[in-house]
């Protein structure tokens, strides 16, 4: 659901640029340098969406989250974008955008005690954020299941463009799945947009840290490998177990 550009709005400033910006650039003249920083976003033939909504939500997440993870949530923007491309689907890059920029908000400290998977915290921020805007309902599904789903294997690709190439992004920054389906320039003008250094070490170390709180959480996705590799003690449940060791007598 694209929408028109408006002539101002809330676009991303890095904390880096802020630092040096004069003290006497305010107001308006800020508000137009991140605008024209925003309108310049763009790598690989793919252009973030300046939209109001888009602009919204992406600096929303660069408020209230790391470089790390801002980083890596338009990157998963980018190389979503790059393989809805390679696979020749149609799809909306405003909800692409918004389901890449919350996916992993849900890590956040706030929700470390949730009880809930991390997921699920993540898309329930980007259902309030849309449903406050008044976004229509079929939308705020689709980015709510993008981000539910962005570590459930196997799923998402058979669901809506916007769904899969949310996951698909993720795969591809996280894991290296379709390496190959970026070209080396593609994925170094990438990389120079939004930087990953260091970036599997410390990665690792964010979802140790968002998660780690609420272990009962990773029954039955790849969180629990993480929980395994880097928490001492934690033992994951066994879905067998569970079934033998259910109250059922046979």
């Amino acid at each position: 659901m694209t929408t028109s550009a408006p002539p101002v709005g809330i676009v991303i400033r890095s904390r880096a640029c802020e630092a040096s910006v004069s003290p006497d650039l305010k107001g308006e003249d800020m508000l137009v340098e991140d605008r024209q920083h925003l309108s310049s976003a763009r790598a690989a033939g793919v252009a973030a969406p300046d939209t109001k909504l888009a602009n919204e939500a992406t600096e929303l997440v660069r408020d209230v989250t790391t470089d790390l993870v801002y980083n890596h949530s338009r990157r998963v923007f980018f190389f979503g974008s790059l393989q809805g491309r390679n696979r020749g689907l149609s799809f909306d890059p405003e909800l692409l955008c918004i389901g890449a920029m919350f996916h992993d908000l849900g890590l956040n400290e706030e929700h470390r005690g949730s009880g809930r998977r991390f997921e699920v915290d993540s898309a329930d921020e980007a259902r309030r954020f849309l449903q406050a805007r008044g976004v229509p309902e079929d939308s705020i599904r689709r980015v709510w299941t993008a981000i539910a789903l962005h570590t459930t294997p196997g799923v998402p690709e058979f669901m809506e463009p916007e769904v899969a190439l949310v996951t698909a992004g993720v795969e591809y920054d996280v894991l290296g799945i379709g390496y190959d389906d970026v070209s080396d320039a593609e994925r170094a003008e990438i990389t120079a947009l939004h930087p990953r250094p260091d970036f599997k070490r410390r990665i690792l170390e964010a979802f140790t840290e968002g998660i780690a709180p609420r272990p009962e959480s990773t029954f039955g996705t790849v969180n629990a490998d993480v929980l395994e590799c880097f928490v001492p003690g934690f033992q994951r449940a066994n879905f067998v177990d569970i079934i033998q060791n259910s109250a059922w007598p046979e």
